[in-house]
């Protein structure tokens, strides 16, 4: 199995012409963003195929009630399909749904994933259905085709702890798991404010134990490419100074610091 890593565009100045050869030079794969509105798509894919970079659409359910995120999920997916990704990352549904609402959104959803036939990875993201780990595994239980973008640091947010003594369900989203974001969180938040810090060197390892347990599934399951996207956030997931609102740290040394550590523990599991 490889490790193919991606960037995100959150948070980055500048335009694609400029960012996508910076961010290739840097050793991504591909890119991870939100829809380009139509009629800049083509010049979009033109781009990324110029760089050799893949493409990761990030799309976003929203609405009043479960029909109204149907309908944009699959508004957005026909959308992302146009763009031949070889997956799609969602914020799907809403935290204050019931099982019932949410196991309805995703039986319909996985039909729609399967009409467009592109795996789709459900996020495990605040403010979303998975949002935590009960209701997570409950709706991985119920639908066996239901695959996961984890990001394990909004559970340690909202858990206020790391989740090592959760790790059964952590086998089980390993166990779903098609992309992995790799952002470090703490119990008061989801992205420490610089994981490169003495201090949070126990959330960073916390994290890349997890993270091994979902390349250890994904080898078993015979996955070939492994996608991790360094996600950390601009301001304000990212500290500010009061007053100044001066970050504490660069962004961008971050994710690529972030990258290259993951590179390099990937690479050691494989000898």
């Amino acid at each position: 199995m490889q490790l193919q890593l991606v960037r995100h565009l959150w948070g980055m100045g500048g335009t694609h012409e400029e960012l996508f050869p910076r961010i290739k030079a840097q050793g991504y794969a591909a890119i991870e963003t939100g829809l380009p509105v139509p009629e800049q798509a083509s010049r979009f894919q033109a781009l990324l195929q110029e760089h050799g970079l893949g493409y990761i659409p990030q799309i976003f359910t929203s609405g009043d009630s479960v029909e109204d995120h149907l309908a944009t999920f699959r508004q957005q997916v026909e959308q992302a399909a146009r763009l031949q990704p070889e997956k799609i990352n969602c914020h799907s549904g809403k935290d204050l749904w019931s099982v019932d609402q949410s196991a309805h959104f995703y039986r319909e959803a996985l039909k729609i994933e399967a009409d467009a036939g592109i795996a789709v990875a459900h996020e495990t993201h605040r403010g979303r259905v998975f949002f935590y780990p009960g209701i997570t595994a409950q709706l991985l239980e119920r639908f066996e085709g239901l695959k996961l973008c984890c990001d394990l640091s909004h559970w340690v947010c909202v858990c206020e702890r790391l989740i090592d003594d959760q790790l059964d369900i952590v086998r089980l989203c390993a166990s779903r798991c098609i992309h992995l974001h790799a952002r470090v969180g703490y119990e008061e938040g989801p992205q420490v404010p610089d994981p490169r810090a003495p201090e949070y060197l126990p959330y960073v390892e916390a994290h890349e134990c997890w993270w091994s347990i979902i390349w250890d599934e994904q080898e078993r399951q015979g996955m070939r490419i492994s996608t991790l996207t360094p996600e950390f956030g601009p301001p304000g997931y990212l500290h500010t100074l009061p007053y100044t609102q001066a970050p504490v740290a660069d962004l961008e040394a971050i994710c690529n610091w972030q990258a290259r550590r993951e590179a390099d523990l990937f690479a050691r599991r494989q000898r």
